[in-house]
């Protein structure tokens, strides 16, 4: 089923002031004169065009090749279900829901229900700190010092070096499943005390490091300049103005939640996964909406419609480091070409959820995949497959090989007879390898046989540690999607199977 946003599906900005389009219509007609029929014949013209967008949606053939590909990688990866959102020449056209909110009891996925976005919610604490910046409160230069200057290296860490993550401070949460610390109750201001009090990974602006600690830290320091919470902040001067309904706290009010999170071990069925502790995530991965509200937010993206434009140039340039390296990393958000067209991306995982918000804002072209199973490729895949579909223009594909692949043909050799060498693991890999988790590894592992090939396609450096994606191939033909962290004294601190490619 297709659902029509209808007339909030998108707001037009009028003279520097957001409002919906048939106010907007009003607008560019201030101090015209009309004949009583010229009026009626304008406003007729005004609703077809609202109404048209309203029901704007996908050519058929199209929307069922949409549900394929969704339906087909929840298939294949296991994952209860995903939302699915799209919006096509600056229009919602699609909104539809796959597969399961809750396995038991069942409970089908709709798509006005809510799913955490994880980390997309970082480009809506950037737009707070932009808004301020623009207000003069602050600036996206000034040092972490003017707002906490015992941290370290304070004077020498600039806001923007936060928000395009090239600060040097440590990620308190690299990992992709949750860990034991994780699920006890935390203040934002002591989880920035410790990981942000830590020597730094390395000289600020000189490399790009994934952090979540940045965006703990940007939260806090929006609340010293604005002297009010920071999720009050957003609301009043971020999601009210974008129109964006249904916007919760999915950890203060987890109880709006319909759908469950769930985590599998190496593909097996899912199990549930409750969401963490409230706070650690604060101001950079708590928020959770509908995937046709996240729609909204891109359109706003797209529309320029609630910053003004050079502080959108600042949010979309991506950050370059001393030595003159693209990171493709902006305020919050990956910057990308892909094939000359502009990609602004961000995924999102906390316990149980991972989401994917692809936006094409030159080609007025967006895609959200919500789902509710931590530590899987099903957002991303479905993501890139619509991405394919929709603007195949856009789509590129990566290899490489590994000298780190020759040794984990070995430990999946052992999984396969429901054995793991704890001594390969540092205690947290070795928590999520409980006797449930080994079991259900070998169920996946051991009918595969003997792994054929193995190469990376993607590596990067994260909270201090070497993460890796791979694709493995074994010799009945299967092949498997797995991603590592790689702790600096050679440790495993995680090693999951994320799908079938």
């Amino acid at each position: 089923m297709v659902y029509g946003i209808g007339k909030d599906s998108w707001w037009m900005r009028n003279h520097g002031t957001i409002v919906p389009p048939v106010q907007a219509g009003k607008g560019r007609r201030a101090g015209m004169m009309y004949s009583a029929g010229t009026m009626r014949i304008a406003w007729i013209a005004v609703l077809l065009a609202v109404t048209t967008a309203g029901r704007a949606q996908l050519a058929p053939e199209t929307e069922a090749k949409v549900a394929s590909i969704a339906n087909q990688v929840l298939h294949d990866t296991g994952v209860p279900s995903a939302s699915v959102g799209i919006v096509e020449n600056g229009q919602v056209v699609y909104a539809h829901a796959f597969g399961m909110a809750r396995v038991e009891p069942q409970l089908a996925a709709s798509p006005e229900m809510a799913y955490p976005i994880g980390s997309i919610s970082k480009q809506f604490t950037a737009t707070v700190v932009l808004l301020l910046q623009e207000q003069g409160k602050l600036s996206i230069d000034d040092p972490v010092a003017k707002y906490f200057p015992a941290l370290t290296r304070a004077g020498d860490v600039k806001l923007k070096n936060l928000m395009t993550m090239t600060s040097g401070y440590e990620d308190f949460a690299p990992q992709d499943y949750s860990i034991p610390a994780w699920y006890v109750k935390r203040d934002p201001a002591d989880t920035v005390k410790e990981w942000a009090g830590k020597p730094l990974n390395f000289e600020p602006g000189t490399e790009w490091q994934y952090s979540n600690t940045n965006y703990v830290l940007l939260a806090l320091i929006v609340e010293k300049v604005t002297g009010e919470p920071f999720y009050q902040y957003l609301r009043e001067h971020v999601l009210g103005p974008a129109g964006l309904d249904g916007v919760f706290n999915a950890y203060t009010d987890r109880e709006k939640l319909r759908t469950t999170g769930y985590i599998s071990y190496a593909m097996q069925p899912p199990r549930v996964l409750p969401l963490e502790a409230p706070s650690w995530y604060f101001g950079d991965g708590e928020l959770a909406m509908p995937a046709a509200t996240l729609l909204k937010w891109d359109q706003t993206i797209m529309n320029q419609a609630i910053l003004k434009p050079e502080s959108y140039r600042q949010f979309e340039t991506p950050f370059v480091t001393k030595d003159g390296k693209n990171t493709n990393y902006g305020l919050g958000v990956r910057v990308q070409n892909r094939n000359g067209h502009r990609l602004l991306e961000h995924g999102g995982e906390v316990g149980g959820y991972v989401a994917d918000n692809i936006v094409y804002p030159d080609d007025k072209l967006a895609i959200v995949v919500l789902t509710n199973e931590v530590a899987s490729s099903a957002a991303s895949t479905i993501g890139t497959q619509l991405t394919a579909l929709l603007l195949p223009g856009a789509v590129t594909q990566e290899g490489a090989p590994d000298a780190v692949a020759a040794e984990l043909p070995g430990i999946l050799a052992a999984f396969a007879k429901g054995q793991i060498d704890r001594t390969k693991f540092s205690a947290n890999c070795n928590a999520y390898f409980s006797d449930a988790a080994i079991a259900d590894f070998k169920a996946t592992v051991a009918p595969l046989g003997e792994v054929k090939s193995m190469y990376r396609t993607r590596s990067a450096l994260r909270g201090g540690m070497t993460f890796g994606d791979y694709r493995v191939v074994f010799a009945n033909g299967a092949t498997l999607e797995m991603n590592t962290y790689t702790l600096p004294d050679g440790k495993i601190e995680q090693l999951l199977i994320t799908g079938k490619a």
